[in-house]
């Protein structure tokens, strides 16, 4: 927090009553004091603002400011935990999360600007409070680390957890697919690369004649997300895009525009339009790389072929994934990772519908035709895909879901020592909390003081 701030909430905030305010503006207030940290009303409020930005409807507004302010207090208390341990954590360990967060909000709310307006507060003001909630987020979680690091489910914690489960309320697990794929990239050729660098030289030398840019981009950037916007991008800082494409923005003046640049999506020509400190507002024209009818026919020619040594046995698909596949999954069979687990595993409703269509056509080791795909960096190829393992809807049980009932024990099992420090370390540290938020139902006892 800038010393200025510090200024501000000494001179205006106010600890919990402010009837003897009641001629002055307060801009804040504390609410919580936790040992020797507090909280403000402001956290409670811009946390809120976070939940509602990130679709959240359950409860009354009161109630979910309850929870944000017993999560609080679970965050002071640990932070004291974090101070008497002497952990710390570095600014670098931090900074590349407050961008991925400032880069949802404005995926969600459109701009950098709609995120001041929302915050009503200006972009650095909103990554600072950002760098200030993620680094007590990490403190806690180094906290937590440390409480369950002993923590572990032996085989007869697992049976006795899942013992526990009331037969009628023992989770339904839905159908499960281990699928690997078999992939192949056409390759884009050197005559290609060169017509689409020769397109975007000619509308450089148009715009540097006198045509706009923004016009121009409207009518020939393939950039869906900009394009109707004239290229514009809007503010963004370092890190947001690929290397090749910020070194380039970055080295512009205002209005300047850039040389031809090539990047994973194609070639690109950038103008400067505004620089706001570390931050700038850039407009592109993209013009992607596209594989050849040819080239793409070859491909699926070259799997169909493949295919077919398959279902003659002459191959089997790990063999063929390792001699054959174009992607890097080939070095574990081409097994396709869940993104939300990490896991092998797939729930119907998990799947990709192009994925989803296929493989509901497939029985288990049966191999398919080859199947259009786009690859991470939006070029066409084709792939085979292949059931490895599926399962089918039913109640977990010991045999055939041991490691997801050892998850859910573990989870139980950590979160019981974390209820358990919290429980002994709140009855124990000094708390007092507004008279307007001790109706709260909260989940602990927080000793709280009149």
């Amino acid at each position: 927090m800038k010393l200025k701030s510090v200024f501000a909430i000494i001179a205006l905030v106010t600890i919990c009553n402010t009837n003897s305010y009641a001629q002055q503006q307060v801009i804040d207030k504390v609410v919580a004091v936790v040992g020797s940290n507090i909280i403000l009303q402001s956290d409670i409020e811009e946390q809120y603002l976070q939940y509602r930005m990130q679709g959240g409807v359950k409860g009354s507004a009161s109630s979910i400011r309850c929870e944000i302010l017993e999560d609080l207090l679970f965050r002071k208390l640990m932070l004291n935990q974090a101070e008497l341990d002497s952990i710390t954590v570095t600014d670098e360990q931090i900074d590349s999360e407050v961008e991925r967060y400032v880069r949802y909000y404005v995926s969600q709310l459109g701009s950098i600007e709609k995120l001041e307006k929302y915050y009503d507060k200006n972009i650095a003001e909103i990554r600072d409070d950002l760098h200030e909630q993620l680094k007590e987020k990490q403190l806690m979680e180094e906290v937590q680390r440390s409480i369950v690091s002993g923590v572990s489910a032996t085989p007869s914690d697992v049976r006795e957890f899942y013992r526990s489960i009331p037969k009628d309320s023992i989770p339904m697990v839905s159908a499960q697919f281990e699928i690997a794929e078999l992939v192949k990239k056409p390759p884009i050729t050197l005559d290609e690369k060169l017509a689409v660098k020769n397109e975007l030289y000619d509308i450089r030398a148009r715009i540097l004649k006198g045509e706009r840019f923004s016009t121009m981009a409207r009518i020939y950037s393939e950039d869906p997300g900009s394009a109707n916007k004239g290229g514009e991008l809007g503010f963004q800082g370092r890190g947001d895009y690929v290397p090749e494409f910020e070194a380039a923005a970055f080295a512009l003046k205002d209005g300047e525009i850039s040389e031809v640049i090539e990047t994973e999506y194609g070639f690109h020509i950038i103008q400067l339009i505004e620089r706001r400190g570390d931050y700038i507002n850039v407009r592109h024209i993209l013009r992607t790389l596209k594989v050849s009818p040819e080239a793409l026919q070859q491909a699926y020619d070259e799997l169909d072929h493949i295919a077919s040594l398959i279902r003659n046995d002459s191959i089997t698909f790990d063999e063929a994934v390792k001699t054959y596949s174009d992607e890097a999954d080939k070095v574990n069979g081409g097994l396709l990772v869940n993104e939300l687990d990490g896991s092998t595993m797939f729930a119907a409703e998990d799947l990709d519908q192009q994925v989803s269509v296929v493989i509901n056509r497939l029985q288990v080791g049966e191999v398919s035709d080859p199947v259009p795909m786009k690859t991470s960096d939006g070029k066409d190829a084709y792939r085979l895909l292949i059931i490895k393992k599926k399962t089918t809807p039913h109640r977990a049980n010991l045999k055939d879901d041991y490691a997801l009932i050892q998850q859910w024990t573990m989870q139980k099992q950590r979160q019981d020592a974390i209820n358990k420090w919290i429980q002994a370390k709140s009855s124990k540290a000094y708390v007092k909390i507004c008279d307007e938020y001790k109706d709260c139902d909260f989940q602990f006892d927080w000793n709280i003081k009149q």
